[in-house]
């Protein structure tokens, strides 16, 4: 009988010692999620190599806010080939990297908007297009995602009906189920 008490004694000796490493670990990792959120919520950079693919997409982001499209687009399409690559990005994650792919494209045909005669340039009319492609991208993996269908809708408003697309020189960088030379 007694040896039985010290057996299981010996077990829940080892369960509360599994607990406790468990516990300390995921604390480990939640203080470096916080840290990694107040670097994301201040500009700060991530330097943590474990957050890399969060540190491209701040990167990207604040890339897109400060009015650098064209680097934004390169950006967030890298995280596109490494979501590929990783394999584990949820489809959720996917959509918003299109959806910001998008948001970029749209701002930039928006600061190109219109040559002296009042037709759209050519720049402007691509960033559009791609933009489009981008959004219905990002439609196709979260189809309830409002954001990308008002912005959509929004891009609709905004293009002629009769808009033509002159082909551009392909500029040798070809950006995930994007169509090639970004603007």
């Amino acid at each position: 009988m007694e040896k039985h008490v010290i057996v299981k004694n010996a077990v829940a000796g080892l369960i509360l010692l599994t607990g406790v490493v468990g516990t300390l670990m995921a604390g480990y990792q939640i203080k470096l999620a916080e840290q990694v959120n107040q670097a994301l919520l201040t500009g700060e950079e991530i330097t943590d190599e474990n957050y890399a693919f969060q540190r491209k997409f701040a990167e990207a982001y604040f890339q897109g806010a400060s009015k650098n499209y064209k680097h934004a687009v390169q950006n967030y399409s890298q995280l596109l080939e490494s979501a590929d690559k990783r394999g584990n990005v949820s489809n959720e994650v996917r959509s918003q990297i299109y959806f910001n792919i998008g948001n970029n494209l749209f701002r930039s045909g928006l600061i190109r908007m219109v040559n002296s005669d009042g037709s759209l340039q050519d720049d402007a009319k691509y960033a559009y297009a791609q933009a489009m492609v981008a959004y219905e991208q990002s439609l196709k993996l979260v189809p309830d995602q409002s954001a990308a269908k008002f912005n959509l809708s929004l891009l609709h408003a905004v293009i002629p009906h009769n808009m033509q697309i002159s082909k551009r020189e392909q500029s040798g960088m070809e950006l995930s189920n994007l169509p090639i030379g970004l603007p």
